[in-house]
């Protein structure tokens, strides 16, 4: 249960914090601010939470994914001998989408565990560089997610 706290803390800190943005924010009209200017740190921290925000709710896409990978791989596992060879290529093809979905899931709740909001707010210079590395991981992580669920898509058609 500790570990599953330790997961969740942090995906309860992002929420809190775009949902706290989101309501300062409630008196911007057209795209124009009401006089808020914002620092370079501020928009690349939008960018961050943005690239989280597109890749979270897929997250529950690849388990589903992966669940059904298993379901036929296990299918393939029980077929008699000859048809368990013939469907060997598209064997080799699920076992490679499950590698592809645990890594985007690993990678994703790595990225999550690693991330920080507050690093490095005494320092604005350092506090940017952070903030472009992080933008540069979740956009990685967010591309690969969508990319295995596409694969998976096409790979798991009926």
């Amino acid at each position: 249960k500790i570990n599953q706290m330790k997961k969740i803390i942090p995906v309860l800190a992002i929420i809190i914090f775009v949902a706290c943005n989101n309501s300062e924010n409630s008196g911007h009209e057209h795209g124009h601010t009401t006089g808020d200017a914002k620092t370079p740190a501020d928009s690349l921290m939008e960018l961050v939470m943005a690239g989280h925000d597109a890749a979270m709710p897929k997250m529950s896409k690849l388990s589903a994914a992966q669940k059904n990978v298993q379901l036929a791989l296990d299918s393939i596992n029980k077929l008699p001998g000859k048809l368990k060879q013939a469907a060997e290529p598209y064997k080799s093809n699920l076992d490679s989408l499950m590698k592809g979905l645990q890594y985007a899931e690993n990678s994703m709740n790595r990225w999550m565990e690693e991330f920080s909001m507050d690093t490095l707010e005494s320092n604005a210079e350092l506090r940017l560089k952070y903030l472009e590395a992080e933008n540069q991981k979740v956009t990685a992580v967010k591309e690969n997610i969508f990319s295995i669920l596409q694969k998976a898509d096409s790979l798991l058609k009926k």
